[in-house]
């Protein structure tokens, strides 16, 4: 019998059976060695959204990455990678965590179809949770993440909490949407569509060369619409532009997001990046100009174009993502919580699932103000960085 190395440990490996093999990798360049076959394994993985898509995960690491935080944990069946996770590391006590901080909208490790429930096991065998005080934090889970298989092949603890508050609609032709909203709403909604129609907004598809000045005309729009409300205060960081920039135009470019650029007059009014993963397309960010909510419904203009490229991309459902903003409630979405799970092998882990719940009451409490009250959202943001 032979064996097989598996994270320093030695494991016996049958003759003629598959051979597994785990390493984890910790230079600041790991995802740009393994981008090729990384991304391969993300076509063969359903649950992958394109917040896993290397081009999302090197363009963040590269704007808010740390030197020598990166985790990179990786698995192989007979020399093929079947399974894969992309962490960082929290300070100098092995707390490990997900790339992308708030950024992102959904956490989560690749697997591959095939064998996911096999590598699953052996990515939870693999995880560099070692010492007691070690424990591995995942925010933004959602119930039917690839994910959720290595947290039930987890041996030592673990402990699922609440997280964000997502929302969903079916990808149907607009008026069977407007079939959700009551009779008097429903009315004023085809009224506004019409409307939408008779404007003569042209819709446009952007191209990955065209994908930096997009994002510049967005970003100006977004703040733009946002600057009586209070902006987020990370949208007007030059990392964050350079990261949506560096993103997108890959994203773009390998069909996992598409740029929407609406034209009226002659003129740029809007612009919304959509995300595309084979189980939603998600709404993750526009920007439009004020003076065209004096004419247009922006919502339903921008939902309108995303159900038109989800349909035609055979997508089943139109994610709203994050957030509870009116624009959303308007149209009855369907409502699913992602979840935040924490993994540690020894007696400290309870610790970091109560900090955990703290982070998650503390930040809720926080979103529900900056909701409620804008002005309020940039003073708490400021305190939270000082």
């Amino acid at each position: 019998m032979s064996t097989e190395q598996l994270s320093g440990v030695a494991l016996p490996v049958q003759s003629g059976a598959p051979t597994w093999r785990a390493e984890v990798l910790r230079t600041d360049d790991a995802l740009d060695r393994v981008a090729e076959e990384w991304d391969d394994l993300a076509r063969r993985c359903a649950a992958a959204t394109s917040f896993q898509a290397t081009a999302w995960l090197r363009s963040w690491w590269r704007q808010y990455g740390r030197p020598g935080r990166l985790v990179v944990v990786l698995v192989r069946q007979d020399g093929r990678l079947v399974g894969a996770a992309a962490l960082r590391r929290r300070g100098p006590f092995g707390g490990l965590t997900n790339l992308g901080g708030g950024l992102v909208d959904f956490t989560d490790v690749l697997l591959d179809d095939a064998v996911a429930d096999l590598a699953a096991a052996e990515l939870a065998r693999a995880l560099p949770l070692r010492r007691p005080w070690h424990s591995l934090e995942l925010r933004e889970v959602h119930p039917q993440a690839a994910v959720q298989r290595v947290f039930e092949h987890w041996r030592g603890r673990r402990h699922r909490l609440p997280d964000s508050l997502c929302q969903y609609l079916p990808a149907v032709p607009m008026e069977e949407l407007f079939k959700r909203l009551p009779g008097k709403t429903a009315q004023r909604s085809r009224v506004k569509q019409r409307k939408i129609a008779e404007a003569g907004v042209e819709v446009g598809s952007v191209t990955p060369d065209e994908v930096p000045q997009a994002i510049e005309e967005l970003l100006r729009l977004h703040f733009l619409q946002w600057q009586e409300r209070g902006v987020t205060p990370e949208h007007r960081r030059e990392r964050f532009a350079a990261h949506l920039a560096e993103s997108t135009t890959g994203l773009v470019a390998t069909g996992r997001a598409a740029l929407h650029r609406f034209r009226l007059d002659g003129e740029v009014v809007a612009i919304n990046l959509l995300l595309l993963c084979p189980s939603f397309g998600g709404l993750y960010m526009y920007g439009a100009h004020p003076k065209l909510r004096e004419r247009l419904d922006i919502a339903g203009l921008l939902f309108g174009a995303a159900l038109d490229e989800v349909r035609a991309a055979e997508i089943p459902v139109l994610s709203l993502l994050r957030g509870q903003e009116p624009y959303k409630q308007r149209w009855r979405p369907d409502q699913l919580s992602n979840q935040r799970l924490v993994l540690g092998p020894g007696r400290l882990a309870p610790f970091a699932a109560a900090r955990a719940l703290r982070v998650t009451v503390r930040r809720a409490v926080v979103r529900q103000l900056g909701t409620r009250l804008p002005r309020l959202k940039e003073a708490l943001a400021a305190r939270r960085r000082s």
